[in-house]
């Protein structure tokens, strides 16, 4: 029982229980010049506010418990986001969807530019939301970090599915579905 969506419609998808954690969370994710917290309410205005008013106390209280599931690290819920390392501004997205309980989320490369803490943590938390049932979509460029967080491979080559592979797949039959081989 799908939900059908009209391509580039944002609105449509936050309604659907789509969210996204973009490549480059600075320029694409995050309103740097605002704090943690408002970063994190941006798809839950309409459940935190009343009469186009943040209602405070039940924006911090979503943003608490996601930031705590994620480890985010902050002075303050009115820290700038644009003071937080690179793995907190990650987590910053993160906690958005988690704040917002999407369904689907895709991660397009969710880990480039963090520690290896950090990373960790973002892996925990993937494992996590799949397991709770939350879809997850991982785009990657780092074949271990797709082995070890896949439950299915489906490979994609010059805009068309090249093939699929079920979990456990070995990083050799991968390897060859990617570069069109055999």
């Amino acid at each position: 029982a799908g939900v059908a969506l009209s391509p580039g419609s944002p609105a449509a998808a936050l309604r659907a229980g789509g969210g996204l954690v973009p490549e480059d969370p600075k320029r694409q994710g995050l309103v740097l010049g605002r704090s943690g917290q408002e970063n994190v309410v941006l798809p839950i205005l309409d459940q935190v506010a009343r009469w186009s008013w943040l209602q405070s106390g039940a924006a911090r209280a979503r943003v608490e418990a996601a930031f705590a599931r994620l480890k985010v690290r902050v002075p303050d819920l009115a820290a700038p986001a644009v003071g937080l390392s690179g793995g907190n501004q990650q987590k910053l997205v993160l906690a958005r969807w988690v704040a917002a309980d999407c369904r689907l989320l895709i991660l397009d490369e969710p880990t480039r530019g963090v520690d290896v803490g950090a990373k960790a943590e973002i892996h925990a938390l993937v494992r996590e939301l799949a397991q709770a049932g939350t879809a997850v979509l991982l785009i990657t460029s780092e074949l271990p970090e797709l082995l070890s967080l896949s439950t299915r491979f489906l490979v994609l080559r010059e805009g068309r599915l090249a093939g699929e592979l079920p979990a456990g797949a070995d990083q050799a039959a991968l390897m060859r579905l990617m570069a069109g081989v055999g």
